[in-house]
């Protein structure tokens, strides 16, 4: 009896691998993803006045907050890298003042956090500062609503953009 309820589940596990690559669908699905990301990459090219392609992007969560980080991936592109520090100043004085057009920009959605943290902004510090390849908006705040919709901002981030950064609270 456990062999043929073994050997029933092996077969269901196979036919529904086999029905995923045979189904129309999937393909679709897979398309979408695949065009999304590219819409990502050419709006926040757009956005952000530097090519995604020479830069890397981070998203760190901290227990008071997190942090935005770009930099250069060869560290004699100083052209890309004063646009990095531009582009991340102008963010963290938009956000200071509730305004995250960019980011709806970027992903052709309202990002999850985004409500509370236009709502919160006075609650929220946005602060640029520069590294040695590039630049980060560091995000601090002691309101509990706030914090969550700023750890729901940066996971996000971390999922559309690709990232591989951890999504748990770290430290700074």
């Amino acid at each position: 009896m456990k062999t043929l309820i073994a050997l029933l589940l092996f077969s269901g596990l196979q036919l529904g691998a086999q029905d995923m690559q045979s189904c129309p669908m999937h393909k679709e699905h897979l398309k979408a993803a695949s065009q999304h990301q590219a819409d990502v990459e050419k709006h926040g090219d757009e956005a952000m006045g530097f090519p995604h392609d020479k830069t890397t992007h981070h998203f760190r969560l901290y227990s008071d907050g997190g942090a935005i980080e770009v930099t250069v991936n060869d560290s004699k592109d100083s052209q890309n890298m004063q646009a990095i520090r531009s582009h991340l100043a102008h963010i963290a004085t938009m956000f200071s003042n509730g305004e995250f057009s960019i980011p709806m920009f970027v992903h052709d959605q309202i990002p999850p956090g985004v409500p509370v943290m236009k709502e919160k902004h006075v609650d929220i510090s946005y602060a640029f500062e520069e590294l040695p390849a590039g630049g980060r908006v560091r995000i601090k705040t002691m309101n509990p609503d706030a914090l969550k919709a700023v750890h729901e901002f940066l996971r996000f981030q971390i999922e559309d953009h690709h990232t591989g950064d951890t999504t748990e609270i770290g430290t700074m």
